[in-house]
């Protein structure tokens, strides 16, 4: 899968795009049809230590699936997005596999 990231107005080091790109790697084995993925990595002015979001967009056939998170590092805003990704995956196989069954139990009805 091909991951594009995009620090905004900042520029990430090598160690954080390669930490990205390997966790984003992961998602190839919930689901194997994923086309695309951008990463956009921005900084909000807040006084709160919290302040790194990490947004995530995956691009699969027929759908597009965002994440969005916010923590005290990129790491582990980018953790949080991840998983909930891995969830949405998991949704839309389960999904597919629903509208699967349900076409072939119409084929099978009709024959």
């Amino acid at each position: 899968m091909k991951i594009t990231v995009q620090a905004i107005h900042f520029s990430a080091d090598s160690k954080l795009v390669d930490f990205i790109q390997k966790k984003a790697n992961k998602l190839d084995q919930f689901f194997d049809q994923i086309i695309t993925g951008e990463v956009y990595l921005k900084l909000e002015k807040v006084e709160d230590e919290a302040n790194k979001i990490s947004e995530i967009k995956l691009m699969i056939p027929g759908n597009q699936l965002f994440a969005k998170e916010q923590c005290k590092t990129f790491e582990e805003a980018t953790d949080l997005a991840i998983e909930s990704l891995r969830k949405q995956l998991e949704k839309h196989k389960q999904k597919i596999r629903t509208k699967e069954t349900s076409l072939k139990e119409v084929i099978n009805n009709d024959l």
